[in-house]
């Protein structure tokens, strides 16, 4: 099978989406699919086509960006050109480009999956809110020209507008989580490096510096932590300089965020490969996801943790707070509210040993395999029937 997969940012960019579009393509490419990514070369480093782990991909020359959005004159051609050898199509939403990829498998009854990964919300201004309501607009053609639309949970798609509009076309597939396994010497190592003075209790964020992901509400609960644990210590893991239309955030908490550095009590750790993410995870006695809106629907980071062993305290958002309800590993919080994180956090912390649940327990419901084996399940349906 032929598997052409379309989104607006792939590998080497680092977002909830791209790693899950990165481990379906390659999980697909493993079991013997023929598998293209299309997506736009946003950075001059990279070349225009390169094959990664069996993957084929194709980056569209990007004549000017708009906020976080790219403008690809000769995407539209190269769309027809994939579109017309592939057997399937996979869309990643939010996605400006996706309408027209979408119509096109219609009109070319190419069987066309649509998988809804969150809202987008502009920062904002004017202009963004225009730029969102046209994005927006071109998400709802892509939802009606697809055969089916894919969410994460449930719980997501009952309170999302955009999936709402699209029940009769839903699938429910749990996103793609893995984490390597690593021995007890590499995960030290990390600690050598990054705690060398072994304070505890650590509290990890995984995440871009972001303004939907809620680190003010974190900094501003992080004082009554230092009440109880003194020598406590955040370690944030993920891009936090030069992140793309968030400069105006960044420069918004460099003066409470610089305060703890000094004081060994925040390390930015910027963005961490699979194996280092791996040694990440157990250094921490938990892992925090803030976030307050539905630019996040489920927080793929928090799958990861608990397969390392580590519980997660959520905000209380439909889908982010499915992996604490599904596995018990963790505490939800109230949105935006910093006393209500702080005290889900000191509940975590006081009594740790009462969240951890079994890996293989936490393997069978979070997968690749699982999640790859419904989405050919899903394609092998379709085939034949557009």
């Amino acid at each position: 099978m032929h598997v052409l997969v379309v989104l607006t940012y792939y590998r080497p960019h680092t977002s909830g989406l791209t790693i899950y579009a990165e481990r379906l393509a390659r999980e697909l490419a493993r079991r013997g699919h023929q598998v293209t990514i299309l997506t736009s070369h946003y950075s001059h480093q990279l070349p225009f086509t390169e094959e990664l782990a069996g993957v084929r991909v194709v980056r569209a020359p990007v004549l000017f960006r708009i906020s976080k959005g790219v403008i690809m004159p000769t995407f539209g051609f190269l769309a027809w050109k994939y579109v017309c050898e592939a057997d399937v199509l996979s869309l990643h939403l939010p996605q400006f480009d996706a309408a027209g990829v979408a119509l096109r498998g219609r009109l070319l009854r190419k069987p066309t999956v649509l998988t809804y990964h969150c809202d987008l919300k502009m920062p904002p201004g004017i202009f963004n809110r225009l730029v969102n309501q046209v994005i927006n607009l071109m998400n709802d053609l892509a939802g009606r020209f697809t055969h089916r639309v894919v969410a994460y949970t449930e719980d997501f798609a009952r309170y999302s507008p955009y999936l709402q509009k699209f029940s009769h076309k839903l699938t429910i597939i749990p996103p793609p989580i893995e984490m390597p396994e690593i021995g007890a010497s590499g995960i030290a190592a990390f600690a050598r490096m990054h705690n060398p003075y072994k304070r505890r209790p650590v509290i990890g964020m995984a995440a871009r510096l972001a303004a939907e992901k809620g680190v003010e509400v974190l900094l501003e609960a992080f004082p009554r932590i230092l009440e109880q644990y003194p020598g406590a210590r955040i370690l944030f893991a993920g891009q936090y300089q030069n992140v793309l239309a968030e400069e105006a955030y960044a420069q918004r908490l460099d003066f409470r965020i610089r305060q703890y550095e000094e004081q060994e009590q925040w390390k930015f750790l910027d963005v961490l490969d699979p194996v280092q993410m791996a040694a990440f995870y157990p250094n921490l006695d938990v892992l925090v996801v803030p976030s307050l809106n539905s630019t996040e629907s489920f927080g793929l980071v928090q799958a990861e943790a608990m397969l390392s062993g580590v519980p997660c305290v959520a905000s209380d958002l439909p889908g982010v707070r499915q992996p604490i309800l599904q596995t018990g590993m963790g505490e939800i919080a109230p949105v935006g509210d910093a006393d209500g994180l702080a005290e889900a956090l000191l509940k975590v912390l006081d009594h740790r040993e009462a969240y951890r649940r079994p890996r293989e327990e936490i393997a069978a419901r979070f997968s690749t395999q699982r999640t790859v084996d419904e989405y050919e399940k899903l394609f092998e349906a379709m085939r034949g029937k557009v």
